[in-house]
């Protein structure tokens, strides 16, 4: 690892980690050699990943921005939260409510140690290691649970997550799932690597990224529109819907750091 202290016990370097490579791409210093050497490969299938990977932690800011201060949310569920690279989620909240609590989810060990540090100071928010396939061990977890009134409106966070849950593991139902388990008014964010024609996207190589992430940690997936809009069964989708990531209510005068085509993005709220 780039940072002093070696690899944690029981933390495999070799393998390319989808939460350390994107770490990488955004500027960090938690990855080792392996995931330095995927993102290297990635850059050459897609010379401004790193710039859509900023992008997306742009997307995020707007859309903890929207709940928190347009929709009245004060609890987050982040699946799949990665690492501490950027602003958080519940550093992003506070901003706009001073009551925010945050439950972070992933299934890395590196991920869960650092967020233990990030968050020994802080009383609103929490990291749990666990697997989002796994609604029920989530949704029960005592860390969860203690932090959050799954009573009242919840929003759940899957940033570019879903596109490392292979077709076999239903992603639709995994959220289905929680969703029966949240109270009305709750929301569920997606941002998912779409697939692109390539007369629409000449600068893309989604193969190539695929062909990346099948030796990672997680493999990439990315879907058709109707498939991701599938996975907003039983949300509304809010203004504008599902559109292109960098399309979801840009601030005025912003402009993408990557291409507007590269992932899709939406905000959908349970009725």
């Amino acid at each position: 690892m780039a940072v002093p202290g070696g690899v944690p016990r029981g933390v495999d370097a070799l393998t390319p980690n989808i939460a350390r490579i994107y770490d990488y791409l955004l500027g960090g210093k938690d990855n080792f050699a392996a995931d330095r050497a995927a993102a290297a490969r990635l850059l050459a299938a897609i010379p401004d990943v790193a710039a859509i990977a900023h992008d997306g932690r742009e997307f995020l800011a707007r859309v903890v921005r929207y709940l928190a201060a347009d929709a009245g949310i004060t609890q987050f569920l982040d699946l799949g939260a990665g690492l501490p690279t950027q602003a958080s989620v519940h550093e992003l909240a506070l901003r706009h409510t001073p009551a925010a609590r945050v439950a972070y989810v992933d299934n890395d060990p590196v991920v869960w140690s650092h967020g233990q540090a990030l968050l020994a100071e802080a009383d609103r928010a929490v990291m749990v290691q666990a697997d989002l396939r796994d609604p029920d061990s989530i949704l029960h977890h005592p860390a969860v649970v203690g932090l959050l009134d799954l009573s009242s409106p919840v929003a759940m966070l899957c940033a570019s997550t879903l596109h490392f849950v292979a077709d076999q593991d239903e992603p639709g139902q995994i959220l289905a799932a929680y969703r029966d388990q949240l109270a009305p008014g709750s929301f569920l964010v997606i941002s998912h690597a779409s697939v692109v024609a390539p007369e629409d996207d000449p600068d893309g190589d989604v193969d190539s990224a695929t062909k990346v992430y099948s030796q990672a940690s997680a493999h990439l997936h990315a879907r058709t529109f109707d498939q991701i809009l599938h996975l907003f069964d039983g949300f509304e989708l809010i203004d504008p819907g599902l559109v292109w990531m960098p399309l979801w209510r840009p601030d005025p005068g912003t402009f993408p750091a990557g291409r507007v085509r590269s992932l899709r993005a939406g905000v959908g709220r349970k009725p």
